[in-house]
């Protein structure tokens, strides 16, 4: 006779009673946890540091620069020429448009452009009466040399003040506007100490004075090699 409850097994005793759900299901792993994106690195450059001595004309590149990279700014900084190869090698600025000649050891340099030395005289000069002067239409005049000259060249049939030399080349065309003297300087640095009461004169036949652009021959910044490549002309999707 049937007896109740579950199953019988052979020998009368009962089977185990099956677990309604099947077969146990294993405990479930916690979730793990998403490892953290590590934040993007902050650039470790910039400002770039632009060095210029007087008279420096670098408009152009630098409106090419903030065009081009409008995140990282452009430190202009004013060197005089004295000091302008120390501001390079000892890292004050990351590139400088320097006056040749300079010591070239240890540097990249790239001429940019040439500029017509000029005679700085009183606005009442005779000298005014030519439109452009040579070097012998300068004999006898007095020639004041500033220390901190960056024209190196010597003009036969000149006299020399008697007095000392001027400190900088502003202090020489001071003295110029008195009706003391000439000074021959650059063209820009005749426009930079400009004044109603002097003026000047293209010098025909003396050597040229040039401008260039020097920067560390090592390690160079990708900034730098951004900006010489502005100064040759390089678009922004040139290959260096």
């Amino acid at each position: 006779m049937a007896t109740r409850g579950g199953p019988q097994r052979k020998g009368g005793r009962p089977a185990p009673a099956r677990s309604r759900t099947g077969a146990a299901k294993p405990k479930p792993k916690p979730a793990q946890k998403p490892k953290p994106t590590p934040a993007a690195p902050t650039p470790s450059y910039g400002p770039f540091r632009l060095g210029a001595i007087p008279g420096a004309t670098p408009g152009k590149w630098i409106d090419t620069w903030k065009t081009r990279m409008p995140r990282i700014a452009l430190d202009l900084v004013p060197l005089i020429v004295a000091d302008q190869r120390d501001a390079v090698t000892r890292g004050e600025v990351d590139a400088a448009i320097v006056r040749l000649p300079l010591d070239r050891d240890g540097l990249n340099v790239i001429p940019l452009y040439e500029e017509t030395p000029v005679v700085v005289c009183s606005a009442d000069s005779h000298l005014t009466a030519a439109d452009e002067l040579t070097l012998d239409d300068l004999a006898g005049e007095v020639r004041i040399v500033p220390r901190d000259d960056v024209l190196s060249f010597d003009v036969a049939g000149t006299e020399s003040p008697r007095f000392a030399a001027p400190e900088t080349t502003g202090d020489a065309v001071e003295t110029v506007a008195t009706g003391v003297g000439i000074v021959i300087v650059p063209m820009s640095l005749a426009r930079l100490h400009h004044r109603k009461d002097v003026t000047f004169r293209p010098l025909v036949g003396a050597p040229a004075s040039v401008v260039a652009l020097a920067w560390p021959l090592e390690g160079a910044s990708e900034l730098v090699d951004t900006f010489v490549g502005i100064v040759r002309g390089r678009t922004s999707n040139s290959s260096r």
